[in-house]
């Protein structure tokens, strides 16, 4: 009973932590009871199965965790309305099954190296892999612990340097000393290593929030320029409305949308992702001859010096003699087709400039693994966005520039704002400010694009850009460059956000060296493991 209470309050601490209902300072100490359950368990108890013990807490700890911060996936809805139990049900558990492997390693490596070696081992491993669940097909990363002071934007000014994954090594460490000095109260009871040790845990809080309150009152970086951005919110309903209406009603609707709220000069409208054209898609190889996308220049000539950046749902066609796309699918004998999540930004008498989305949603845009798992799973994407085949990708990042200003548009597509190293692509590409288009309204009223919302003010830590952030039912928002929203919608308005963007050339440390504690911990965690490996060796060597 003692081993579930202690799970169960890790599963709190970790759960009320989260943007954005939470409290993120509870997250200092939030794994402090479990891995009091896991010395408990392998040092104390008569257990004969140990390892399985642990297992099935710290996954009970994990699945209450992910349930609590992102069970708000239920409400996604299947193409007959219904709720998507898939939807919640498969990451919640994978999830959890992986933070439990993680935890599991660190239970193992403990126990053959020592408690000390073993609580070096678990900041690697954990680093390691929210690195790894960054980077892999089945990546899920809302849940990576430096996320958890993304509405505490005065207190993480440092992730400039170290950004989000850096956060994750800070609260990671300071959850191991607290345990530390706990573990060493209870051998010695020492008051002199106690006070000492504690001490250096409040240090290690207080600090790098000190250093952040001095970065945040003396931020002086000067703007290259500032351009004035008109960003759409048409609040089309995503299962039905965004489906159903024709395309040129819903073109129609959004353009009046910026034509009423055009007051002054408009150096950039700004619409969501896949805006147009509701259903089918639009040809990449006619975009030139596409009637929506002309209407949308024609709408432009009225306003001299703007341009529009939109998020369109795109395709490709192939044919068999063709180098056909690993993502295409075969519509006939001799066709095939690619389709994208595509952001374009128009101007009149100007070649479109295209971008198309490289951090596509596991099971929703792309069918992970698909050679391994469609057989087990058959045809189990999600139909959110038209769509049920994985879609093709650009490999590297891109800016738009524009013909009229200084302004250098970082084309950012949803999910995409999640990652903080890849964000930082965009910048090294030449952007001076960040542009997110979003549709993040399948999940209705719920936590889900309160946090998807909150994540963006680290990326505008990180890379020091301003954000002009459209999403299709709110929060449309326009967010800073230390973090802070200056100004927002209402969920669920129709409507515009007006915003004055101030543009940025200076690349932080952070967009130049990316996740670099993360790179360090694999690293440490490869040392880690051959130091077990060369130590298992000299001990079979001195036994024979």
């Amino acid at each position: 009973m003692k081993y579930i209470l202690l799970t169960l309050i890790s599963a709190m601490l970790l759960s009320v932590s989260w943007p954005t209902y939470g409290v993120p300072f509870f997250i200092f100490f939030a794994l402090v009871p479990l891995l009091m359950m896991e010395h408990g368990i392998s040092k104390f108890s008569s257990y004969k199965r140990k390892s399985w013990m642990v297992f099935g807490l710290s996954y009970l700890c994990f699945v209450i965790w992910n349930i609590v911060t992102t069970g708000w996936l239920y409400g996604s809805r299947n193409p007959d309305g219904s709720h998507s139990m898939m939807a919640v049900v498969f990451p919640v558990l994978v999830n959890s099954f992986l933070y439990s492997l993680v935890f599991q390693c660190y239970h193992w490596y403990k126990n053959a190296q020592g408690t000390y070696w073993g609580l070096g081992f678990l900041i690697a491993i954990w680093m390691s892999f929210e690195k790894f669940h960054m980077n892999w097909e089945l990546t899920w990363p809302w849940l990576n612990l430096g996320n958890v002071f993304s509405d505490y934007p005065k207190l993480i000014q440092w992730y400039d340097t170290l950004g989000a994954t850096g956060g994750s090594f800070w609260i990671l460490l300071i959850n191991v000393l607290i345990f530390y000095t706990l573990r060493t109260w209870e051998a010695g009871r020492k008051r002199k290593d106690l006070i000492k040790n504690t001490s250096i845990v409040t240090a290690l809080i207080i600090l790098p929030m000190i250093i952040s309150l001095i970065k945040y009152n003396n931020f002086d970086e000067k703007p290259s320029g500032q351009v004035n951005v008109l960003m759409l919110q048409p609040d089309l309903d995503p299962y039905a409305e965004k489906y159903s209406k024709d395309s040129l009603t819903i073109e129609n609707d959004l353009l009046t949308l910026a034509e009423d709220n055009s007051k002054g000069k408009i150096d950039y409208y700004i619409a969501p992702e896949t805006a147009l054209p509701g259903r089918g898609s639009i040809s990449e190889t006619a975009f030139e001859k596409s009637l929506l996308l002309n209407n949308v220049k024609e709408f432009l000539t009225k306003h001299p010096g703007a341009v529009f950046a939109t998020g369109i749902s795109s395709h490709r066609f192939y044919k068999s003699q063709e180098n056909i796309p690993k993502e295409a699918y075969q519509v006939n004998p001799e066709l095939w087709v690619e389709s994208y999540n595509t952001a374009i930004q128009l101007a009149p008498q100007q070649k479109a400039q295209v971008y198309h989305k490289g951090k596509l949603v596991p099971g929703v845009e792309i069918f992970p693994y698909m050679s391994v798992l469609k057989p087990v799973l058959g045809d189990a994407m999600l139909n959110l966005g038209g769509t049920v085949a994985s879609l093709g990708i650009d490999e590297e990042r891109k800016s738009f520039s524009n013909p009229y200003n200084k302004g250098r548009l970082a084309p950012i597509i949803c999910y995409e704002s999640i990652y903080g190293e890849f964000t930082t692509d965009y910048v090294k590409k030449g952007a001076n400010f960040l542009a997110i288009m979003t549709n993040d309204s399948w999940w209705g009223v719920t936590e889900g694009h309160k946090q998807l919302l909150s994540y963006a003010k680290l990326r505008a830590i990180e890379t020091r850009r301003e954000i002009a952030r459209a999403a299709n039912s709110g929060i449309s928002a326009h967010i800073n460059a230390k973090g802070e929203v200056e100004a927002d919608t209402f969920y669920g308005d129709k409507t515009t956000l007006f915003a004055k963007v101030n543009l940025y050339e200076t690349m932080t440390f952070y967009t130049r060296a990316g996740d670099l504690l993360s790179r360090f911990s694999i690293f440490a965690l490869g040392f880690l493991l051959f130091y077990f490996l060369i130590e298992k060796f000299r001990n079979r060597t001195k036994k024979a």
